[in-house]
């Protein structure tokens, strides 16, 4: 795919509170002072989120003795006393971001006292140079930076810099936002040109250095982050039992063809070389990193959007390797999926880079929490072939591969991530720039801004998405009256199936995946009606996706479903399903779309291969089915595993063989990625 990646340069965006700020790019993000999310299915999630899951990460941490490792840095006892990862640190950074965040969206404004008090705790324990970590450089612990591949110190460094950005967009500056400039003023003066000739074994600070210098107006910052993107790459990690390409020290940014090595860090590097790209207008690197997310995408991605097939390493596998039962899909790459996407829309303003996003949020981020927002799936696998068990209520859970949503981890940095996403999740839903408003993300919202100097507008978005594909938005002000553009994203998902768009004059037309618009003169009351296909269909993986072939999938709009055991007569398992592709699902009974029905069997057991030995000729007879055709009841995959321990399948086997791989036409892009 040939295309030329140009930084443009755009207006100074007006919102303070801003993620992701910036200076140049096709589209300017509007903040969390222009964007609300007023109802609906991401509403609910952020309620949640705020009235239970931050107040639960917050009191974990201390039960855990994360935070309290602060407590034992001031008091000289961190090195008997510390509890907790090498990068535990950075969970309470992170929490410390999802609160101001959510402060900043005018709807959380009791959780100052929380960060206030979290700050009090964590300042005593930073060194007068600025350096903070209560994991080493304390007395009777190793020395600073003596482990760059696994000690995370950058890292840390990195998520305590985004906490103070975040602080000072969503409350002014405060004295967060001081112990973090601190912090990266040390790493300047210690990794800067003639200092330490390193980088992180896990990415992240990049993306902070530039979103500080973005703030701060502070050259420094940036070029310490283009320093670190341009030094990965070339050996200054040591090699170990992963590789060096298990941290992307394997290959320059640059010559990186794909997305790879251990998952979360190869996204969390792919954007902090897009920031520096975009604030350099270095269109090299940024074509560099559109390339690695165009193959990661085309070969390497789940149906959900999940990111990660190796348990081993939390990495991607090679080309097509998806196995369904063993994704790793961790919620942290999801995240960083969404971070990723997020940035290079606003550098191109291409549409595909929105459509990833929505297809991860819905069904990877969405995922992740309890229901009741205090338990979440720190890995999240399309397959469960058994039951499994409940995760203590009153401990860290030790693995990532629960059955059931764990309340927290040893390692638990998905619950905090989620945390800080949905925090800002209104930041992703619109852009502008000079011509109008660009919609990307469909929820009950309120948006208000300035296209131009003096030309102010706003307007309401009603809809029933994701159950449902109507997208109602009505023009609320435009001050004062000139032509301008409301452009909406209509998904890929639609491909083959027909949108429509009704402007104000009533015109109904049909619209493409890609981007509808309507330009005119607004006047408070018109409104532009979206019509989006949401309904079931199947879906079919590539003929090299070996593990799911003679398999198919259902996906109803951006939701990807699955069968759940606790669906089936008693006592049946999901590997009991086939399932006939010929019949076209349907919506089942519940409202809303919360049920798809499939034509299928469900057998006790697939006797087809019953016997002493799994394999037989070809032309051997196969025993009957043990059940006649029924429906199979099938949930949004987001959904799973609220109903108690169940066995559940994302893609399921169909009733006849699949046909030969070489009876199918190959996708047009089907040549193999270099290596």
């Amino acid at each position: 795919m040939n295309r030329r990646h140009e930084v443009v340069k755009e207006n100074t965006a007006p919102s303070s509170v801003l993620p992701v700020a910036p200076s140049r790019g096709r589209l300017r993000p509007l903040g969390l002072d222009e964007v609300s999310i007023t109802g609906g299915f991401w509403a609910h999630r952020r309620h949640i989120n705020e009235t239970a899951t931050l107040g639960h990460c917050r009191d974990w941490m201390e039960r855990v003795g994360w935070t309290g490792n602060f407590r034992a840095v001031a008091e000289g006892r961190v090195h008997r006393d510390r509890r907790g990862r090498e990068f535990a640190d950075s969970e309470v950074y992170k929490l410390l971001e999802a609160m101001a965040w959510q402060s900043g969206a005018r709807t959380g404004t009791g959780l100052d006292t929380d960060i206030a008090a979290l700050t009090e705790t964590l300042a005593p324990a930073q060194a007068p140079d600025g350096y903070l970590n209560t994991a080493f450089g304390n007395p009777g612990q190793q020395s600073r930076y003596s482990d760059l591949e696994w000690g995370h110190e950058l890292y840390c460094h990195g998520f305590l810099i985004q906490a103070g950005v975040a602080q000072a967009r969503a409350r002014g500056e405060g004295e967060l936002t001081k112990i973090a400039r601190r912090a990266a003023d040390h790493v300047c003066a210690t990794f800067g040109r003639g200092g330490i000739e390193g980088v992180c074994g896990h990415p992240e600070i990049e993306t902070a250095l530039v979103e500080l210098a973005r703030l701060t107006g502070e050259q420094r910052y940036l070029d310490q982050a283009a320093l670190f993107v341009e030094r990965r790459g070339h050996g200054t990690l040591a090699d170990g039992e992963f590789g060096r390409v298990y941290y992307q020290d394997d290959l320059p940014v640059r010559r990186a063809t794909v997305l790879r090595g251990h998952a979360v860090r190869a996204l969390y590097l792919a954007a902090g070389a897009v920031d520096v790209a975009v604030e350099t207008g270095d269109e090299e690197l940024l074509a560099a990193v559109v390339r690695q997310w165009e193959a990661g995408v085309a070969r390497r991605t789940y149906l959900t959007g999940g990111m990660g097939s190796h348990h081993r390493d939390e990495s991607f596998g090679d080309d097509f390797v998806l196995p369904p039962d063993r994704a790793y899909s961790e919620t942290c790459a999801g995240v960083a999926s969404v971070m990723l996407g997020w940035r290079l829309l606003l550098a191109t303003g291409e549409p595909r880079f929105a459509d990833l996003a929505e297809r991860t949020l819905f069904n990877v981020v969405a995922t992740s929490p309890a229901e009741d927002g205090r338990a979440f799936f720190y890995a999240n696998t399309l397959h469960r072939r058994h039951r499994g068990g409940v995760p203590a209520e009153d401990a860290p859970s030790p693995r990532a591969e629960a059955s059931l949503r764990a309340p927290w981890f040893e390692v638990s940095c998905c619950p905090t991530n989620v945390a800080r996403t949905l925090a800002l999740l209104p930041a992703y839903l619109a852009t502008a720039d000079d011509r109008g408003v660009q919609l990307h993300q469909y929820a009950d919202a309120r948006i208000t801004t300035s296209l131009t100097a003096g030309h102010t507008v706003a307007l309401s978005m009603r809809t029933d998405y994701p159950s449902g594909g109507n997208v109602v938005v009505r023009i609320d002000r435009s001050s004062p009256a000139r032509p301008w553009t409301v452009s909406l994203r209509v998904p890929a998902w639609t491909a083959g199936d027909t949108a429509w768009l009704t402007g104000p004059d009533g015109t109904r037309r049909a619209v493409a995946a890609g981007t509808a618009e309507v330009t005119r003169v607004f006047r408070p009351g018109d409104e532009i009606r979206l019509e989006l296909p949401v309904r079931p269909r199947w879906v079919r993986a590539d003929p090299r996706v070996d593990a799911v072939r003679a398999a198919v999938a259902v996906q109803r709009g951006p939701l990807v479903y699955c069968a759940e055991s606790v669906d089936l007569p008693a006592g049946h398992d999901v590997d009991a399903i086939r399932v006939d592709p010929s019949t076209e699902p349907e919506d089942g009974p519940d409202p809303a779309g919360a049920t798809v029905v499939v034509t299928g069997q469900v057998t006790a057991h697939d006797t087809r291969h019953d016997g002493p030995w799994p394999y037989r000729p070809v032309d051997a007879p196969a025993a009957p089915p043990a059940a006649e055709r029924t429906g199979i009841v099938l949930v949004p995959y987001h959904s799973w595993a609220n109903r108690g321990p169940a066995t559940m399948r994302v893609w399921l086997p169909t009733e006849e063989p699949d046909r030969p791989t070489s009876d199918r036409p190959m996708p047009p892009d089907s040549t193999p990625t270099a290596r």
